[in-house]
């Protein structure tokens, strides 16, 4: 199995501190050993998982999909607009 980054999912990472990214790792990690973690969205958004994780009193959402037996990190943010902005980055696709 593979994991894949999205343009956005870079871009967004960069911008992280060192032990946000740290927290981070760990929780892809959580996501390679237990696909299932995150919560399949309905609707627009069928086949996203979005997975929920604090880093330092922030909750952060992080939405992934699987492209055969290989995983895609669409997106990472805070809950504030986020939902709106992967739909737009998806239909930008």
């Amino acid at each position: 199995m593979k994991v894949y980054l999205s343009s956005s999912f870079g871009k967004k990472i960069k911008k992280f501190k060192k032990k946000e990214k740290l927290a981070l790792d760990n929780e892809i990690k959580r996501i390679i050993e237990n696909p299932s973690v995150g919560s399949e969205k309905r609707g627009d958004l069928r086949g996203i998982f979005v997975h929920k994780f604090q880093i330092a009193n922030i909750l952060f959402l992080m939405s992934y999909r699987f492209v055969g037996e290989d995983i895609e990190l669409i997106t990472i943010g805070p809950h504030e607009n986020y939902y709106r902005d992967l739909k737009t980055y998806l239909k930008k696709r």
